[in-house]
């Protein structure tokens, strides 16, 4: 039997930046949080001074809470106002912190205004918050952290106005999967610029507080055998990968905005690319935070011998993370990366009839690596009714799993937006005998 122990969200410190650079640091236990801690973009609190000479005042930001509990939002809600209100609400009355709301969907549309010509023609019509910026302004006086989601290589508006740049299909025309969604080719340079600039404007200009990067992949669920990568000849998918994640992350670490990416649940315990360019050692070098999707109900029957997945939340989470979390801290791997340095070994060459005894090195097979924290994976967790009911019980196996793998942020998905299992959780915890 195991219980998931759950608290209220807390700000142990919290700093105001007053009139002048006056700073007064507050520090208490034990009550809400009435004050959010802020930042500006540089990291440091806002001047008068700058605020009146240099025009408009900087952004505040609140800054990354730990632990982080959160859930998502879609840009439909962001823009309904009631819907929106009751999530808030449950994140206002609960031990969650943090919303995860979209910056872009699947569509390839934008979910707030904009005048920035790189972007203006791609604000949605039909889904998204014209008060965005208010909105999340609404949020930090509460402390509540705003993470923004960016659909990324998965773009079937941007394809439709630049089809030269979407994967093809061999034999002619844009290649798309089973739901009728094409995808932008990793190696189009012209669009990264456009992922950078949406990045910069959501941060700087309209609050988000993190950037994460979802669809950050090649494209599966579909012909994959009619697909051609024009962009991307030459190399293999995690490097061509891995010099996005890289452009990315040069481009965008100015800002001081937080940087976070999506990955396959697999992706934390297969160390081969499950054909879609992702691989853990080859994205820990470029984000600060890594969110594994690990939704018991993705994994295929057979996994870890489990015939029904669903019947083991608790496992699946609990192996995953140990895998991931182990993978980050070694300081060796069998990964080849940008930034990994091959191990070698020195082997004797005996001596021969022309030539001395000597020496050469022969590679081992493995490569030094950085070790990360632990903390820098978080997982994506499951509250939706996929194929079977997620009950609070399921819901509550998988917070244990992640606790007990050493981990105490994660993030919860629900495409509705209902989160009823974890609802239920997070106001009346409950005993789990769920595996």
């Amino acid at each position: 039997m195991r219980r998931s122990h759950l608290r209220k969200r807390y700000a142990p410190h919290v700093t105001w930046s007053a009139i002048g650079a006056v700073s007064v640091v507050i520090a208490y236990f034990g009550i809400p949080a009435l004050i959010p801690t802020m930042y500006t973009a540089s990291g440091t609190p806002p001047q008068e001074n700058e605020m009146v000479e240099k025009g408009p005042p900087p952004m505040l930001h609140v800054a990354t809470p730990n632990p982080m509990r959160g859930i998502y939002m879609s840009q439909c809600v962001a823009g309904t106002a009631s819907f929106r209100e009751n999530l808030v609400e449950l994140v206002r009355t609960t031990d969650l912190n943090t919303l995860v709301v979209d910056i872009r969907d699947y569509t390839g549309k934008i979910s707030f205004p904009t005048d920035n010509p790189l972007l203006k023609d791609f604000v949605s019509e039909n889904c998204g918050a014209k008060d965005m910026k208010e909105f999340i302004e609404t949020l930090h006086k509460e402390n509540i952290y705003v993470i923004g989601r960016i659909t990324t290589f998965q773009n079937p508006y941007y394809t439709s106005l630049h089809p030269e740049e979407a994967v093809q299909k061999v034999g002619g025309g844009v290649w798309k999967d089973y739901k009728g969604l094409s995808f932008v080719d990793i190696g189009a340079k012209p669009y990264w610029d456009t992922v950078v600039e949406l990045g910069k404007v959501a941060h700087d200009e309209i609050g988000f507080d993190e950037l994460n990067f979802d669809y950050i992949r090649f494209p599966s669920d579909g012909p994959m055998k009619e697909a051609d990568y024009s962009w991307s000849k030459g190399k293999s998918k995690p490097e061509a990968l891995e010099e996005f994640y890289k452009y990315l992350t040069d481009n965008l670490r100015g800002t001081g905005a937080v940087l976070s990416v999506d990955l396959f649940g697999m992706v934390a315990t297969n160390e081969d690319d499950l054909n879609i360019g992702q691989v853990l050692e080859r994205t820990l070098p470029y984000f600060d935070y890594i969110y594994p999707m690990v939704y018991p109900s993705h994994y295929p029957s057979g996994f870890r011998g489990y015939k029904n997945v669903n019947e083991h939340p608790y496992d699946i989470v609990k192996f995953a993370m140990d895998s991931a979390l182990a993978r980050a801290v070694a300081t060796t791997t069998l990964v080849a990366a940008f930034i990994h340095t091959p191990i070698t070994r020195i082997e004797m060459v005996p001596a021969t009839e022309i030539a001395a005894t000597t020496t050469v090195e022969v590679p081992t097979g493995l490569y030094s690596k950085p070790s990360y924290p632990p903390s820098k994976i978080r997982p994506w967790l499951q509250s939706f009714d996929y194929p079977v009911p997620y009950t609070p019980q399921m819901v509550e196996a998988q917070i244990q799993a992640t606790t007990d793998a050493g981990l105490d942020s994660w993030l919860f998905w629900d495409a509705a937006n209902k989160y009823t299992s974890l609802r239920k959780v997070l106001t009346t915890p409950v005993v789990s005998n769920v595996d």
